[in-house]
């Protein structure tokens, strides 16, 4: 069973900035995509921004350009630099982790944390 512990959220004003940290109890270096989602109240879960095994990143695009995705392998951990926070940022953030194996493919989710962004 893997593991996500995430850190890093709270309550900014518009135009601060927070980062996010994702810990993941296995190799990252191994998953297929890791990544933030986020929900709003009332709302579907939405992609921030990914980063596959292959080092490629993308983005939701509310956050491009605003939000940046980063891994520390040897940590195995996963970052979100938010600048330029908006309210309507404003949701519980999740992190997320897919792997492989020979059963298929297996998603793996973290308990959110909310970030909060007052105008």
């Amino acid at each position: 069973q893997v593991q996500l512990v995430e850190s890093g959220g709270g309550s900014v004003q518009a135009g601060r900035s927070l980062r996010l940290s994702c810990a993941a109890s296995v190799s990252i270096s191994r998953a297929n995509t890791m990544g933030w989602y986020r929900q709003a109240p009332g709302q579907q879960r939405e992609l921030v921004a990914r980063i596959t095994s292959g080092g490629t990143t993308d983005y939701g695009d509310s956050v491009e350009g605003r939000f940046t995705i980063s891994e520390d392998n040897a940590k195995n951990t996963v970052y979100l630099q938010m600048n330029s926070l908006k309210p309507e940022d404003t949701a519980v953030y999740y992190c997320h982790i897919q792997t492989s194996s020979w059963s298929g493919f297996h998603d793996y989710w973290g308990q959110g944390t909310q970030v909060t962004v007052s105008s």
